[in-house]
């Protein structure tokens, strides 16, 4: 207490100056007013705009920010219903055997068809051509050479499929035109994917 006081005193000893006057003066001024001078026009502090706050601030914030929305994803197996006379009629050949003949849309591939039809076909990477388990043959070789050449991603991939024929194709990448009318393929009777099950003890 005895250090303030010192202080105090000593400040009190400086000499006072013109600019030191002005300041010490207005700022007698402004405490002891009960008004604020803004230019040349003077409002009383009860009509000034109160300071904002951190809530005021959150409130204005919230107000600006979108609203949070999800689009719906679409899901396996997705297929476009083809028009009146632009049907493609192809054969799928089960597991058992039995034939399941349907007509498609053009630009559809075989994975989401045989998934919206409920057929035999995993899919284990949801068609990004990472796993051979939508392995299909196509039954007629000169329909397997009128297709579009696979790609290197997918002949990887099919080196993992088993039962792998000349004719096979990831039915992922095969994608419906009308140059397919009456293609016929086969599932085979199983499919190869590693999954976390298979290295468990059983």
């Amino acid at each position: 207490m005895a250090f303030w006081r010192q202080v105090g005193q000593q400040l009190c000893r400086v000499p006072k100056t013109a600019t030191s006057d002005i300041c010490l003066t207005q700022s007698r001024r402004y405490l002891s007013s009960s008004t604020r001078t803004i230019g040349t026009t003077t409002q009383p502090r009860s009509t000034l705009p109160a300071p904002r706050t951190l809530q005021s601030s959150w409130k204005g914030y919230s107000a600006a920010c979108r609203s949070f929305s999800v689009t719906a994803q679409a899901a396996h197996g997705h297929v476009t219903p083809p028009k009146p006379g632009e049907e493609i009629n192809i054969t799928f050949i089960d597991k058992d055997g039995s034939e399941i003949k349907l007509q498609v849309a053009e630009g559809d591939n075989l994975l989401d068809i045989a998934q919206a039809n409920d057929l035999e076909m995993e899919g284990a990477c949801g068609g990004s051509c990472a796993c051979s388990t939508c392995h299909v043959i196509v039954e007629d070789p000169d329909m397997f050479d009128q297709m579009e050449e696979p790609s290197d991603d997918e002949n990887d991939m099919l080196d993992l499929a088993f039962g792998l024929t000349e004719t096979s194709r990831l039915g992922c990448q095969v994608i419906m035109t009308k140059d397919m009318e009456g293609l016929v393929v086969r599932l085979p009777t199983m499919t190869r994917n590693l999954q976390a099950s298979d290295f468990e003890s059983k």
